[in-house]
């Protein structure tokens, strides 16, 4: 298994987090054009760094896990193998539910070749932990029901299911957890 270490988002890491993201989704059968909003992916440092937080979790060394000989994309300090940000959440999108004072967790995702090695559960652990330096006492979450991995995700990380709603097609699942509820961060 990869050392994997996670680390605040570098602007040498635009590439390699970008292409992370339309890898991710496309193997989870969703077309990364059609996802709205991902603007906030071409300007990181201003859409998450000023109030909120981006990780990159990058794998130490060049190991490929693909019978093809790619892996997942190289920044300057390795493969970025996970990657993930957390927003106040009146500073979402429009068209997304307003919760005073709770931070939102967006663009969730892992290498498809890392998945099911629990990057993903410490990629939470550290965002809700930064969450709760922050201030903030409460995180939300959303994602697209054709993604049941997601959605058990959130489920088995102590996330409530609190409603749904419908965007660019998409049946979409919201989640919230209260982090003052006295588990660690990212476990129930």
């Amino acid at each position: 298994m990869d050392e994997v270490h996670f680390r605040r988002y570098d602007p040498r890491d635009a590439d390699a987090v970008w292409t992370l993201h339309e890898w991710a989704m496309r193997e989870t059968g969703t077309d990364p054009a059609e996802i709205p909003g991902t603007e906030d992916l071409r300007d990181v440092e201003r859409s998450y760094l000023d109030g909120g937080e981006f990780l990159v979790g990058v794998a130490d060394g060049g190991a490929t896990d693909r019978s093809d000989g790619r892996g997942p994309p190289t920044t300057h300090d390795g493969r970025v193998v996970a990657i993930g940000g957390l927003l106040p959440n009146e500073a979402g999108h429009d068209d997304e539910r307003t919760v005073p004072g709770a931070a939102e967790l967006h663009r969730m995702r892992v290498a498809p070749t890392h998945w099911r090695r629990g990057y993903g559960r410490t990629l939470l652990t550290r965002l809700e932990a930064r969450a709760i330096e922050l201030g903030y006492d409460r995180v939300l979450a959303t994602t697209a029901r054709s993604q049941p991995a997601a959605v058990a995700f959130y489920r088995d990380a102590g996330y409530d299911e609190v409603g749904h709603s419908t965007e660019a097609g998409y049946e979409l699942v919201h989640f919230e957890r209260d982090l003052r509820d006295g588990s660690s961060p990212g476990r129930q």
